[in-house]
């Protein structure tokens, strides 16, 4: 398991990671993470076209996807730190590295990790969220260390463990949200976004900033501020951007 510390607020785990990163070598936008370069354009374009005017792509189904399961919840466009020392992760990230392809990153219950053992599918959340590595690098002490950064959720349908212990899953892509434009009520809680983005400079260098879209706003507070994965995994799973800021809001107010 990768050195993500667990009952602990996100946001201590993103600055404690900003600190260990090399600079990211592909200063690529982050909605360019989401998927290969030949669907790059497509998806873009239907994700400005609304639902009901998707692609198919947006419903295929990936088989075998290498799963990583974390107590965190990663999301769309956010970045994730990791060390990694086990070996069948190692390999997965290198194998990630040489075909191009993401993984997923899908939250474990609290209880799985304090018993210390491989969590069961029951323990696993069913939505999670593909992860492409952006950069990688070797620490002093030889561990395996790579910025992963959000791309589409999916929802997890069947698991199966290989030889090496990596589980993979049977998955079904989901649409990314529509960019929507923020409502005057929620503009100071984008205002004090921008204020914890400039404190976390380093970790989302190279992201490029919405905070004039409620999607994006609500999604990197749901990421940083120090609230439970239970109300980090709820802010996943909302489709609708304003209603995941409603629903951060009081935490937001809470966790200043």
């Amino acid at each position: 398991m990768p050195t993500v510390p667990d009952k602990q607020p996100l946001l201590t785990i993103l600055v404690r990671g900003s600190r260990i990163m090399a600079p990211m070598k592909n200063r690529m936008k982050a909605r360019d993470y989401g998927a290969p370069p030949r669907l790059d354009r497509e998806l873009r374009h239907a994700a400005s076209r609304g639902p009901g005017l998707r692609p198919a792509y947006y419903w295929r189904m990936r088989i075998g996807t290498p799963l990583f399961p974390l107590p965190t919840v990663l999301f769309p466009e956010g970045p994730l730190p990791l060390r990694v020392f086990e070996p069948r992760y190692v390999d997965m990230v290198g194998r990630c590295m040489r075909e191009d392809e993401p993984f997923g990153v899908i939250r474990i219950q609290e209880n799985a990790e304090a018993s210390g053992t491989e969590a069961s599918d029951a323990e696993l959340s069913k939505i999670g969220t593909l992860a492409i590595i952006a950069d990688w690098f070797r620490s002093d002490g030889g561990l395996l260390g790579i910025l992963a950064i959000g791309s589409l959720r999916f929802q997890l349908h069947s698991t199966a463990v290989q030889p090496d212990g990596l589980r993979t899953g049977n998955i079904e892509e989901l649409p990314p949200e529509r960019q929507t434009p923020l409502p005057p009520e929620f503009i100071s809680m984008s205002t004090a976004l921008q204020h914890l983005i400039q404190k976390l400079d380093r970790l989302y260098q190279g992201i490029e900033t919405r905070f004039d879209d409620a999607s994006w706003v609500g999604l990197r507070l749901a990421e940083i501020l120090p609230i439970g994965l239970e109300h980090k995994q709820h802010c996943l799973e909302l489709e609708d951007p304003v209603e995941r800021l409603r629903y951060l809001r009081p935490l937001f107010r809470f966790g200043r």
